[in-house]
């Protein structure tokens, strides 16, 4: 299963989400077992699924939160640091 952005996540509805949570947890198993026994060619995939879940998590999360996500957020807006003054020796 090629990864999917979570632009892309958010338009589904949240039975699409969990069902598809539900079904990469069962890659992630299957990948979990073929590793254990010597025979998963694609090592990184265990990873990519991992953070696949994790993604879809996420947007579900959001979902249940009823956020708004439009893009990425705004860094916060910090001061400019302050000046220290140095004591002048006597």
């Amino acid at each position: 299963m090629p990864t999917t952005k979570p632009s892309e996540l958010r338009k589904l509805p949240v039975q699409e989400l969990q069902k598809r949570i539900q079904d990469t947890k069962k890659e992630l198993m299957e990948l979990r077992f073929q590793s254990s026994i010597g025979q998963l060619d694609k090592n990184h995939r265990v990873a990519e699924a991992k953070r696949e879940i994790a993604r879809m998590m996420t947007v579900l999360g959001e979902k249940a939160r009823g956020e708004e996500v439009v893009g990425q957020a705004e860094p916060p807006k910090t001061k400019a640091p302050a000046q220290k003054t140095r004591a002048k020796k006597a």
